[in-house]
């Protein structure tokens, strides 16, 4: 199997397999008081819909070879590492900044101004998740 996107689509069914029928041990609940499980399992659901449509794409575009790039993958786990540790020592939003600047450098090329539009919008969603689902995030 030296195809990228079938590569990619069933690691996607894998992880969304793997999540969905871990979350589905916990109390699902309904929409209107859902339990623990609710949120987890309608992830994994709708990133197993990805997977499968990325699976059967794959069918129908040329295969991309699979290449392996050691310095991007290191690239992204510092850049989560520093994330975790901004976030631990200093607060989370700096840590998002930093995720953003640093996991970029991956990137075939790289763009302050972008980096900038992803940071505000993960801010957003941070603050989104904060404010209106109650989540305890260390923002400021």
């Amino acid at each position: 199997m030296n195809n990228l996107n079938l590569f990619r689509g069933l690691f996607l069914i894998a992880f969304a397999l793997i999540f969905g029928g871990t979350s589905m041990t916990y109390t699902i609940g309904q929409f209107n008081h859902s339990g623990p499980g609710l949120f987890p399992l309608l992830v994994s659901g709708m990133l197993l819909a990805i997977g499968i449509v990325t699976v059967v794409r794959s069918r129908f575009v040329p295969p991309v070879p699979i290449s392996h790039n050691y310095k991007n993958v290191a690239i992204i786990l510092a850049s989560l590492c520093a994330f975790a540790l901004v976030s631990h020592h200093v607060n989370m939003l700096a840590g998002i900044v930093v995720l953003v600047f640093c996991a970029s450098y991956a990137g075939t090329n790289y763009s302050v101004v972008r980096n900038i539009k992803i940071t505000a919008g993960l801010i957003g969603v941070a603050f989104i998740f904060k404010d209106l689902l109650g989540l305890n995030l260390p923002l400021l």
